[in-house]
């Protein structure tokens, strides 16, 4: 197929690359099937862009740190509880691919046209999710909205995502700020009726960085706006809130269970970790005796998670990772250059990092797809 592509003109094969890298971003919030899909097929036809052009792949400074991290992973599974089944697992690792792909092929307005697209469909997702919970009744714990994702917290982690994105661009460029504007209150509406707690404070972190960003005087607005949103909103939506702060709420309770024994388990294998996707199957062995669950697929939190699973050097690594994309951005930022989407990228990572905190949102496909594009976007538009 490679070799066939690389007959195609290389102007029709670079707009056929870009629509299908198009195609694949709307499709992350809309079926992960088709998603997957989309990115294998940009990706062969990345291949052969680059093949025709005699170019080598590039990507952002970041992208070294991934492929260590990579690297770690993989070693992770090798010295696994299961190897067979951690290497399965590790084909998350081949979704790093989105950013030189994303590099490569929204350069220049481009990058532009992915955020429209992504802030587009977005807003389309949060309408459904608002229909879902006001007219088809999904309103409470064991039902919450899910858009067409498979998950509500996968949802929810997606909508934190886009209302970084387009806070970013109401606050920082004018030429989208309308549509920005427009969508946003069905963005926060339908993230605040999913019920999740994590992913609102991950949403809040985003919007307070991007307000510290803009104007420090605006962060007065974040407690006034939460304060404003808990007087006004449903009676589903302030319990589950105010059940944050109650120390003897069982998914509260859990999490702290869930901390000491992803503890345990790093003091035991802090090297290698137990492998991807091996948490799940030693927890038994560590939970806490104050635990709710029996069992749990994760720790609810990215550093404990990926310590745990891959161990510590992979930790220092992911940490590393992410220093060097917060560096870059704020650095394109201080120097007064595209700054609405690089506040973007900053904004994801900070939701990313609080939401983490409750959440294993970065081993979420769709989650990690959307924010490794939205972190690659801002060295795009000056390709």
């Amino acid at each position: 197929m490679i070799a066939a592509l690389d007959n195609y003109d290389s102007s029709n094969l670079e707009t056929t690359a870009l629509i299908s890298l198009l195609g694949f971003v709307a499709a992350i919030q809309i079926s992960i099937a088709a998603a997957g899909i989309l990115l294998a097929v940009t990706v062969v036809l990345w291949i052969a862009l680059l093949g025709s052009k005699r170019e080598w792949p590039t990507a952002p400074p970041f992208f070294g740190a991934l492929l260590i991290y990579a690297a770690i992973t993989l070693t992770s599974a090798l010295f696994s509880l299961d190897p067979i089944s951690s290497f399965s697992d590790s084909r998350e690792i081949l979704l790093f691919l989105v950013v030189p792909l994303v590099y490569r092929l929204a350069r220049g307005r481009h990058a532009q046209t992915v955020a429209t697209i992504v802030v587009s469909v977005g807003a389309a997702s949060a309408v459904f999710g608002i229909v879902q919970y006001g007219i088809l009744e999904y309103d409470n714990l064991g039902q919450r909205p899910s858009g067409s994702m498979g998950h509500y917290m996968t949802y929810s982690g997606l909508l934190v995502l886009v209302i970084g994105l387009a806070t970013a661009r109401a606050l920082f460029d004018t030429r989208e700020r309308t549509w920005s504007v427009l969508v946003l209150p069905a963005l926060i509406a339908a993230l605040a009726v999913t019920l999740t707690r994590s992913n609102w404070v991950g949403a809040g972190a985003a919007i307070g960085i991007l307000f510290l960003l803009k104007d420090i005087r605006l962060l007065v607005v974040v407690p006034v706006l939460a304060a404003l949103v808990l007087v006004l909103a449903p009676p589903q939506i302030t319990a589950r809130a105010y059940s944050a702060f109650d120390l003897q709420d069982p998914t509260v309770r859990d999490r702290f269970a869930m901390a000491r024994a992803g503890v345990k388990i790093i003091k035991d294998y802090p090297l290698t970790g137990v492998g991807p996707d091996m948490v799940q199957e030693v927890y038994p062995d560590y939970r806490d005796a104050n635990a709710v669950q029996k069992e749990n697929p994760h720790l609810h939190n990215v550093p404990l998670q990926i310590a745990a699973e891959r161990g510590l050097p992979a930790l220092t690594i992911w940490i590393g990772f992410l220093g060097l994309v917060a560096r870059d951005l704020i650095k394109r930022l201080r120097a007064d250059k595209h700054h609405a989407l690089s506040a973007a990228g900053l904004a994801a990572v900070v939701g990313m990092l609080a939401g983490g905190l409750f959440e294993y949102n970065f081993g979420d496909s769709e989650f990690l797809m959307l924010f490794l594009v939205l972190i690659t976007l801002p060295h795009c538009e000056e390709t």
